[in-house]
């Protein structure tokens, strides 16, 4: 039987929503501003001004023209401290300040030599030169070449604002002028989005889902499986609005609840709710779940009823849990127990318990990004199935709880859209399929640079790599998120032309030939919501101080670009910035006014600098799939059998031997399992505490986290002691894919044979011309492996990887990656 909170509607009203006063509150600190549409918000003497960013809203405070120091936005329960890196960036020794153009590159032109990119031999040029250089080459290559030729770069999260998208404006700029080779998919999901539309039709893991209130008013147990949401939802794509603070303080008073965290890792929500801890081993996620799921069948606790009605193709896996599929091996708790190192009688404890009472499953997106990565959602949404509680207040199961606040109550406000449409292919020249894909998968591409001419298995299909040489990168860092960095950089020399657009020297910029200074969001205007999720308000992300050195916006960037390449009025469809930005506004007016949702005119919103909505009382007890629950004919799943498939006939007709037709186990190329002990440590490189990504890395935040002057590794107090390793030290992490030093950090909150350094650490390499040089900061992504998850997704396998470690006693080298190459000064 459920337990119920004693939370009332009012009370959850209370907590959950960000009410009249305090968005009015916010509203009226905006007002005080200096108001009109055009109206730069640069203040003079001493000014605050509101803005926002992917740590959240806040106030920039302004003095004579410079951008002092910030503080978070007062209605903020749970502000970021990495907000204050906002400010820092602007000014720190990594900005980018001039037009840059590598020495060889400035003499030779694309013939010039490539080894000395990343040594930051670097010229100082004029805007005029730089953008000259930059249409030439893509002219050069659209003549001689074809729009294969020209590589736009991956995803990123580049910067808040819906107007500044610089991905979507290159993108546009590169239809106009005949194409380019783009990107699908994305590092952080990749595997997953690959496999759920076949399981569900869908991605499932977008979005809102089941809402806080209802666990907190239906859940007995709550099952966070490799994620710590208490950690990733201090950042969000859209400015967050912190709200899931308020669900875990809630979290932690119910006593009555129990809290079980699977994890290699013991995080901060396990820690702040008296959690139950299972320190599982990495990449045997699956072996643990089917054990689960064998007791489950066995004991016959399993669902029956759902398994029938609402899913297809059980009874194949089934008899694979019994030892009858395709590998012969039943999959008893025992057997699990020899992969995961949980015991056997832990495995069927935990079956009971998920079926005794209401049950929420939890799950990161960790496991998914591990060879074989597609294996993980499909294996925990079968488990989920055969549990039966999907579509239940406070059961089923979850994707998502640990990015975006998605358990929040959604607002009656409309959506936001985007200013630019990167539109269609302009056909200037026929792109013949023996040239190559005209997209791939964001993850492979080095594998692309290596295999030009190649075919490659992607989804069902099969596709050529593209003979690529150029690329233009804007809004993201790859020496950042690919992998294995060391064969990245020999790669990387195939590119004739690098350019890179961006305001800090990552190792990107550093690696380019021509290096473009960007503005950051502080410097220009844009609007954006606060809430990916709750979509509590809209705000005006208003420009703090003008551009510093000799930065420009993105959109006046490309707007030069596309003059010398021809297609200026094509690209800027007569529409300055600040047009763009109010047409965001208006078509969400528009959109507001169809829901009988009243909005200011774009004046009047700009002048105040927020506009907020209501929660309808029916979106407090959102419950996930309770459709599809009522009724799964009326509301079928848009799967080929509208039902989740647990068995898939699409996927069965690709003949994928590391992607078979049922959620399965397959053992992985490297991992704690594997005879072969030359590496023993499993490396963690998730998501980082304090960062997002990359992005400030280089500011002052890093004294938040930095140990000895490095990103610290996470490392079990035993298997320090066994090193001579103790907090502070210095350590040398390393495999038969390279090396970086970190700083230790010693503890009991990670199980033995398991290290962490998260991902976003900037790349640092000591000697460029070393193909095996030492990372001096500590990027774990020197150390990941570069394969595909399969030839289903093609996503990225960074969890798969293998490490040794011990204390450094060398030389300890000097930290450069934070300060811009010399002749950039």
């Amino acid at each position: 039987m459920s337990t119920k909170s004693s939370w009332s509607p009012s009370l959850s009203r209370r907590r959950f929503l960000v009410s009249s006063a305090s968005l009015a509150a916010l509203g009226a600190a905006g007002s005080v501003l200096p108001g009109g549409v055009t109206r730069a918000f640069a203040a003079d003497n001493s000014k605050e001004v509101l803005s926002a960013s992917h740590w959240g809203a806040f106030y920039g405070k302004v003095e004579d023209g410079r951008f002092v120091s910030l503080r978070p936005w007062d209605k903020d329960p749970f502000p970021n401290q990495a907000v204050h890196g906002v400010q820092d960036v602007v000014y720190n020794a990594a900005r980018i300040k001039y037009p840059m153009v590598r020495r060889a590159y400035l003499e030779n032109g694309p013939k010039a030599e490539r080894d000395s990119r990343g040594s930051g031999d670097f010229v100082k040029v004029s805007w005029d030169q730089a953008l000259d250089l930059v249409a030439k080459e893509v002219k050069r290559l659209q003549d001689e070449e074809g729009p294969w030729a020209i590589y736009t770069g991956t995803y990123g999260w580049q910067s808040s604002g819906r107007a500044n998208n610089s991905q979507a404006m290159l993108k546009k700029l590169m239809n106009l002028t005949g194409g380019a080779v783009f990107s699908t998919g994305d590092y952080s999901k990749g595997a997953l989005a690959g496999i759920m539309p076949y399981i569900m039709g869908q991605i499932d893991a977008e979005g809102p889902q089941t809402s806080y209130l209802s666990i907190l008013e239906n859940t007995d147990q709550i099952v966070f499986w490799a994620c710590d949401p208490w950690k990733n939802n201090r950042i969000a794509y859209s400015p967050p609005d912190h709200g899931e603070h308020l669900f875990f303080d809630e979290l932690k008073k119910k006593n009555e609840m129990k809290k079980l965290f699977i994890n290699p890792i013991r995080g901060e929500l396990c820690k702040a709710t008296d959690g139950e801890w299972l320190a599982s081993r990495p990449h045997a996620d699956i072996p643990l779940a089917l054990g689960i799921c064998h007791a489950l069948l066995t004991e016959d606790l399993y669902d029956k009823d759902f398994i029938e009605n609402y899913t297809y193709g059980f009874e194949t896996f089934a008899d694979y849990l019994m030892g009858k599929g395709w590998d012969k091996i039943e999959k008893t708790p025992e057997w699990a127990a020899e992969q995961c190192e949980v015991p056997a009688d832990k495995i069927r404890e935990l079956a009971r318990s998920f079926v005794a009472g209401r049950t929420m499953l939890v799950s990161g997106w960790t496991p998914q990004r591990q060879q074989h990565g597609e294996q993980w959602p499909w294996m925990f949404i079968t488990l989920a199935c055969m549990v039966g509680q999907i579509g239940l207040p406070g059961g089923g199961f979850c994707q998502r709880y640990h990015l975006d606040n998605p358990g929040a109550p959604q607002s009656n406000g409309p959506a936001l859209g985007s200013a630019v449409n990167p539109g269609k292919r302009t056909e200037n020249k026929e792109w013949p399929d023996e040239n190559g894909a005209k997209t791939i998968p964001c993850a492979r591409i080095v594998d692309m640079l290596e295999n030009p001419g190649k075919e490659f298995e992607h989804n069902g299909e099969t596709h050529i790599y593209p003979d690529v040489k150029m690329t233009y990168w804007t809004g993201g860092n790859p020496f950042h998120h690919h992998q294995d960095r060391n064969r990245m950089r020999k790669a990387w020399k195939k590119f004739d032309t690098v350019v890179i657009q961006d305001y800090q020297w990552t190792a990107t910029a550093r690696f380019a030939d021509i290096v473009l200074p960007a503005t950051t969001t502080s410097e220009r205007n844009d609007i954006d919501r606060i809430g990916s999720v709750a979509n509590k308000a809209i705000l005006r992300m208003a420009k703090i101080i003008d551009p510093v050195f000799e930065a420009r916006n993105d959109y006046d960037i490309f707007t030069e670009l596309a003059d010398r390449l021809g297609v200026k009025d094509q690209f800027t469809e007569g529409k300055s910035e600040q047009d763009m930005i109010k047409g965001i506004y208006e078509q969400a007016k528009e959109m507001a006014a169809r829901k009988n949702v009243e909005m200011p005119d774009f004046d009047d919103f700009w002048d105040k600098g927020i506009v907020e909505f209501e929660v309808p009382e029916e979106n407090l007890r959102r419950v996930k799939y309770a459709d599809f629950r009522e009724d799964p004919l009326m509301n079928m799943m848009p799967t080929a059998t509208g039902k989740i498939e647990i068995y898939s006939k699409t996927i069965e007709k690709m003949s994928y031997d590391d992607c078979p037709p049922h959620p399965s186990w397959i053992e992985p190329a490297e991992w704690l399992g594997q005879k072969d002990k030359t590496y023993p440590v499993h490396l963690s490189s998730n998501h980082p505490d304090w960062r997002m990504h990359s992005q400030l890395c280089s500011t002052k935040v890093r004294e938040i986290y930095a140990i000895a002057g490095r990103e610290p590794c996470l490392i079990n107090t035993e298997d320090a002691a066994e090193r001579g390793i103790k907090d502070g030290d210095i350590v040398r992490v390393f495999n038969g894919r390279g090396q970086i030093l970190a700083g230790a950090k010693v503890s009991d909150d990670i199980r033995r044979s398991v290290i962490q350094v998260q991902e976003g650490a900037w790349y640092d390499p000591d000697d460029v011309s070393d193909p095996n040089t030492l990372c001096k900061y500590g990027d774990p992504n020197v150390l990941t492996l570069d394969i595909g998850t399969s030839r289903l997704a093609q996503a990225t396998s960074a969890h798969t990887c293998m490490v040794q470690f011990e204390k450094y006693t060398g030389e300890v080298p000097e930290v450069t990656a934070f300060v811009a190459p010399a002749a950039a000064e």
